[in-house]
């Protein structure tokens, strides 16, 4: 083993080689069903044909230009994703956190707009918005902030899903521009807020003349059975976030506006040198007319109720589980005591599967899983958690 890395990553003691749709090989041969998808990242799953091709052919013709000059592939998939959503203006980046600093920079030109010299964007409790100073700032884990401060100003933090401490923040501070949030916290443990709650946090930033900032880099395309996370309810935000799947592995970011924030940036504001290139874009383009022609946000609703019954049935009358809940592809499994030792297991087994909040096994299988992989999903994985609380 090399020693050559930062130690940024405590890596597990295995190497993929290869990849075809939701199985992955490692360089002795062996196979394991992926139930993760690089954390929400291939929902195509591994080496899609339509993909490799569109790759492989825009390799051949041009990788990059800078955005000094216009780029036909990244205007067609800011049009491709506007249509989805029905946001109006895009911005492209090159991961996650870069569509989150946008975010946050288009609030701080809105709050100038308002003549507010002190912004503050309410975020949340156990969020994840991303590793650098502003997002990881904007995140509510003390974990990844400890180390980095002195911290960005300009967030004050709210538990998630309480419209109430919402409001009471509206009460208290004159100051608030923008609400940044995930539909559904990944990293958080796959906690799922009540119905209403988003709807009740628009209606909020409508009365108080704030953005509404949606993160959908772990929700969106296609994960909760809809294109976006927002789209189970009847609402659309100012701001949303993208990355993830967008690209299916390969990096890209988005942060999509419309209406009073689709028109805060202008030249000069914000930037990227490879942000938008046309690999990338054409990977996204792929990626938007596969879910749209393959239907699969729907596959996704569909199988991810099937995950739900069939591990509900084998797992909801153990001792040590606490909950099992999901929306779509978007899976959480939790128990009484930190489980991370299971990750290890279910490598042995053949299965990726990750742990996230010490205690919630979070499920992330790529789309395209089938009926029968799924199947295979729960087989493999309820008697190692039978087997870790102690009930067989």
């Amino acid at each position: 083993m090399t020693d050559v890395l930062m130690h940024t990553y405590n890596r597990l003691p295995v190497t993929f080689v290869q990849g075809q749709g939701a199985w992955l090989t490692d360089d002795t041969g062996k196979t394991y069903l992926d139930a993760l998808s690089g954390i929400a990242v291939c929902g195509l799953g591994h080496a899609h044909p339509a993909l490799s091709a569109a790759i492989a052919d825009q390799a051949g013709r041009l990788l990059h230009v800078s955005n000094l000059y216009r780029i036909r592939e990244q205007e067609e998939l800011g049009e491709a994703l506007c249509a989805l959503s029905g946001m109006e203006r895009a911005f492209f980046a090159n991961s996650g956190a870069e569509a989150n600093e946008a975010a946050i920079k288009l609030a701080r030109l809105y709050a100038r707009q308002r003549d507010i010299r002190n912004p503050t964007i309410v975020v949340m409790e156990n969020s994840f918005h991303g590793r650098t100073l502003a997002t990881l700032s904007a995140t509510g884990n003390r974990k990844v902030q400890a180390g980095f401060e002195p911290l960005v100003q300009g967030f004050v933090r709210v538990p998630f899903d309480d419209l109430e401490a919402l409001q009471a923040v509206a009460d208290n501070n004159a100051d608030v521009v923008a609400v940044l949030v995930e539909p559904i916290q990944g990293e958080g443990g796959v906690r799922i807020p009540a119905p209403g709650y988003l709807a009740g946090l628009r209606e909020l930033c409508d009365r108080h003349g704030w953005l509404m900032m949606l993160d959908e880099i772990q929700t969106g395309m296609g994960r909760t059975g809809r294109y976006f996370a927002f789209q189970h309810s009847d609402l659309l935000p100012d701001v949303m976030t993208l990355a993830k799947g967008l690209g299916n592995g390969v990096p890209i970011g988005a942060c999509l506006a419309r209406g009073k924030a689709a028109e805060l940036f202008a030249p000069g504001h914000h930037g990227s040198t490879f942000g938008g290139n046309p690999l990338a874009c054409r990977a996204g383009l792929v990626v938007c007319d596969t879910l749209r022609t393959a239907d699969l946000p729907a596959r996704a609703a569909v199988l991810g109720e099937k995950l739900l019954d069939d591990l509900e049935a084998e797992l909801s009358e153990l001792r040590g589980i606490t909950d099992i809940r999901g929306q779509g592809l978007m899976i959480a499994i939790e128990l009484d005591r930190p489980c991370g030792e299971l990750v290890t297991a279910a490598l042995e087994q053949g299965l990726l599967i990750n742990v996230t909040a010490e205690r919630v096994i979070r499920l992330l299988p790529p789309l395209i899983i089938s009926e029968a992989e799924a199947e295979q999903l729960v087989a493999t994985l309820v008697p190692l958690i039978r087997n870790f609380v102690g009930q067989s």
